[in-house]
């Protein structure tokens, strides 16, 4: 992960600006400076969200966590187990978000996620608790995904096809990456109980046994249900030494209400554990904060925008960080916690006519690392979320090495939603494609498998 509160009609771009008299120091509608370090956009325009509605009104139908770089767990590190497996390994960090222009005036909307059963048979010999009526909320069949469910979808003879494919001596990578790049993950659990119906074992332990390394890191997350892939990244970022704080603000500060309170029961029901005393005892100060007030899942989320409201909290905004020595973040995490995403596009609108300054320059100026990051990544969502995502994948894959974590949990989680619209923002924002970028930094059946994945 349209988000509830998203209208149908979108924004108009900020009237008035630049402010009158300023146009110097301002560049055309549609131009903004990018920071330091954002990489070169072919003329500086940061490009329109393409169209297309965003599934979903019921919120905004994320699938599995979408971390930030640090995803998975260093060696040794000791990570929720994948049911019937170990944890993956893990890559370094990655950079911070940089900041985003206002893009033109987007469209949202489309119907609520369907709701998909979650089958017996997981991993291990268990499978996930029921969530709550038995259902797993995301992945949607959204019609900005690359991957689609597919038709005459027989699970008996997907199991037949991987049992085969992984028989004998070697394995038949190319096989396995045919079923399971065109499956969506709904049936891909239905393949799960089928090949444990048929042949008495578990297809996820036979996969690893066959499979090692970003491959089998890639295909494990595949077969995770959506929500349990949230939960399971979250345990992850929080467990062992250190704390991979990337990842709680990926999943937590770009999830709809409903995905949010998903996740809260999965990682209890999963992990024995809760997720905000979790967050609590792994985090402090003012990120801790968000994160709380994150993980609530109480955004609103009406549709309609109030202008006057967008008005009034542009000037707190500007009072409790510009306008005043000192911060006052509590008015900041007030107001980007609690506001829809719509709403807050707006808010940011005034803000730019009232404070000549682009509200994510001001939290930059006010605020530093992970609580900025933070802020900056709901603002980013409100403005445009494809881009928010491309810009994650350029930099997961940008100087030497791969994030591969970072790669795999974007890919995957967004590959039944927006996908279609994350590589059209990634190719106008690097003058690339981003089949391109993935294929000179992977290689092997990892490779083949992303590039199934993201339709090239």
């Amino acid at each position: 992960m349209s988000y509830p509160g998203y209208p149908s009609t979108g924004y108009p771009p900020f009237p008035g600006y630049p402010p009158a008299g300023q146009e110097s120091s301002f560049p055309p509608p549609g131009q903004y400076p990018y920071p330091s370090g954002f990489p070169p956009m072919g003329g500086g325009v940061y490009p329109p969200a393409p169209s297309g509605g965003y599934p979903g009104a019921g919120g905004y139908p994320a699938p599995g966590g979408y971390p930030a770089p640090g995803g998975y767990p260093a060696p040794g590190r000791g990570a929720p187990a994948y049911p019937g497996g170990q944890g993956f390994g893990a890559p370094p960090g990655g950079s911070g978000f940089s900041g985003y222009p206002q893009p033109p005036a987007q469209t949202y909307g489309g119907a609520g996620p369907p709701q998909f059963p979650v089958p017996g048979g997981f991993p291990g010999g268990q499978m996930p608790s029921q969530y709550p009526g038995g259902q797993t909320p995301y992945p949607n069949q959204g019609t900005q995904g690359t991957i689609r469910p597919a038709a005459n979808f027989d699970a008996m003879r997907d199991a037949e096809i991987l049992r085969k494919a992984m028989k004998g001596f070697g394995t038949d990578e190319q096989a396995i990456v045919d079923v399971v790049a065109n499956r969506s993950n709904d049936q891909r659990q239905k393949i799960k109980t089928a090949f444990k119906t048929m042949y008495g074992k578990d297809l996820i332990k036979d996969l690893k046994s066959e499979l090692s390394g970003n491959m089998e890191e890639l295909i494990l997350a595949l077969f995770m249900p959506p929500v349990y892939y949230d939960a399971w990244s979250l345990r992850n970022a929080m467990q062992g030494a250190g704390t991979q704080e990337r990842v709680l603000i990926e999943i937590l500060c770009t999830r709809t209400n409903q995905e949010i309170r998903e996740i809260v029961r999965c990682y209890q029901s999963e992990f024995g554990r809760d997720l905000e005393k979790d967050i609590r005892s792994d985090t402090s100060g003012h990120f801790e904060r968000l994160l709380v007030s994150m993980c609530q899942g109480n955004r609103d989320e009406n549709q309609s925008v109030n202008h006057q409201m967008a008005q009034e909290d542009a000037q707190r905004l500007y009072q409790a960080g510009e306008g005043r020595l000192g911060t006052d973040e509590s008015c900041f995490n007030m107001i980007l916690a609690t506001r829809s995403f719509p709403q807050l596009k707006a808010t940011m609108e005034a803000y730019s006519r009232m404070a000549n300054r682009d509200l994510l320059n001001s939290v930059s100026r006010e605020f530093s690392g992970y609580v900025e990051s933070g802020l900056k990544t709901i603002l980013q969502c409100a403005l445009n979320r494809p881009a928010f995502f491309a810009e994650r994948l350029y930099y997961s894959m940008k100087g030497a090495g791969t994030d591969d974590s970072t790669l795999v949990r974007i890919v995957v989680s967004r590959s039944e939603i927006d996908l279609v619209q994350i590589k059209q923002m990634f190719a106008q924002m690097y003058q690339k494609t981003l089949g391109t970028v993935i294929a000179s930094d992977t290689s092997g059946d990892y490779r083949k498998l992303l590039l199934a994945i993201v339709g090239q």
